[in-house]
């Protein structure tokens, strides 16, 4: 089988391999496992390798590249005119020599795939939704076209569509999914946390203003404040990294608030077994990885309830649903740890809820959907 990748993320080729945003390249890989070729039509850019990226494990690879484009300013949209006749030619031609089209949304790239495969409608297809389907959220005009596209049944045939969360009113196509970070051989009993002298969260993903870290730090800093001894540790590189660091230094935070930056998985999977919270105030998600993987360790989740956290919070049993009002936060937090007993049954059913969703059972479902007879 010759399955086609449309993406927007970035790629970078070095020695013949192929490298990009490694939780993206792990999840790749399983679905390479049941194909004999992979068609990658992607931006290709010239960066060194770093240790969030990871490389594709397949023998044969066909990689496309294209030029990556936005519609954020005028400068742009006229770039970016003159780049889409090129992009949507290869994508066109990656489409024609495959026997499964996978696109990647939502992303501009994943735009033109959308409209593009409107010209194989007998050829099977997944589509990777790994934003937020809410429709009732506020999102760019292009995701919700992407939305009504994948979601049209008239402009889209055989088409299976994944997305984070179970929603009313979606479409025979529209499937709930998931994504998995660990295995059925990780499911190890949980570390015993010993004391609640110290409370301690971590927070791991990017940091840009959409993830919030800064109200990461704030929360932490209002709980020192009301007496409670606290640590943060951050995992993440971005483009707020100097604001944080800015804060921390002018609030005198540096003896409980630290910014670790890009960390090997292992190191961050050590970071969630030794503390009691993962926190992730984000403004949107789709699936928020780094919350289910905390709450696979018995980190008790603290995010905010948009897409589908709600439902992965169970609505506040299985976690903390932020409000981003700092004292409501600050309340509901002092409440769970004050009583030991209602931490640990809530760190129990955080972990049982996670550990659901394995990457065994996500291959299963991949190999599902991929031999899948799609009318």
């Amino acid at each position: 089988m010759k399955f086609a990748i449309i993406t927007h993320v970035p790629h970078i080729v070095t020695e013949d391999r192929y490298y990009a945003y490694a939780p993206y390249v792990r999840e790749m890989n399983v679905w390479s496992k049941y194909v004999s070729e992979l068609i990658i039509v992607a931006p290709q850019v010239s960066e060194l390798i770093s240790s969030i990226d990871d490389s594709y494990e397949h023998d044969r690879i066909q990689f496309i590249p294209i030029d990556s484009f936005d519609v954020l300013d005028l400068k742009n949209i006229f770039l970016s005119v003159l780049k889409i006749p090129s992009i949507s030619w290869r994508i066109f031609l990656a489409m024609r020599n495959a026997d499964h089209i996978h696109l990647r949304c939502p992303g501009n790239v994943g735009l033109l795939g959308c409209f593009i495969q409107i010209l194989f409608p007998n050829t099977p297809k997944t589509a990777k939704y790994a934003g937020n389907w809410d429709s009732k959220s506020k999102q760019p005009w292009t995701y919700q076209l992407q939305r009504w596209i994948l979601s049209t049944a008239f402009l889209t045939r055989k088409m299976q569509v994944l997305v984070y969360g179970e929603w009313e009113d979606s479409s025979e196509n529209i499937k709930p999914f998931f994504t998995a970070t660990y295995t059925e051989s990780d499911k190890v009993p949980l570390l015993r946390l010993d004391s609640f002298n110290t409370i301690h969260f971590v927070f791991a993903g990017a940091l840009v203003l959409g993830k919030n870290p800064l109200y990461a730090i704030q929360l932490v800093e209002r709980l020192c404040q009301r007496g409670v001894a606290v640590s943060l540790h951050l995992y993440g590189e971005g483009s707020e990294k100097l604001v944080l660091e800015t804060y921390i230094k002018n609030n005198q935070l540096e003896s409980y608030v630290h910014l670790k930056g890009n960390q090997p998985l292992e190191t961050v999977k050590t970071a969630y077994q030794n503390s009691h919270f993962v926190v992730l105030p984000s403004a949107s998600e789709g699936w928020p990885k780094v919350v289910a993987e905390g709450m696979f360790w018995g980190c008790i989740p603290v995010a905010t309830a948009v897409s589908c956290v709600p439902f992965m919070l169970d609505y506040g049993q299985r976690g903390v649903l932020l409000t981003l009002n700092l004292e409501e936060d600050v309340a509901q937090i002092l409440t769970v740890i004050r009583s030991e007993a209602g931490f640990e049954s809530m760190r129990t059913k955080a972990s049982d809820w996670s550990r659901l969703y394995t990457l065994d059972v996500f291959e299963e479902g991949i190999e599902k959907l991929l031999f899948l007879d799609v009318r």
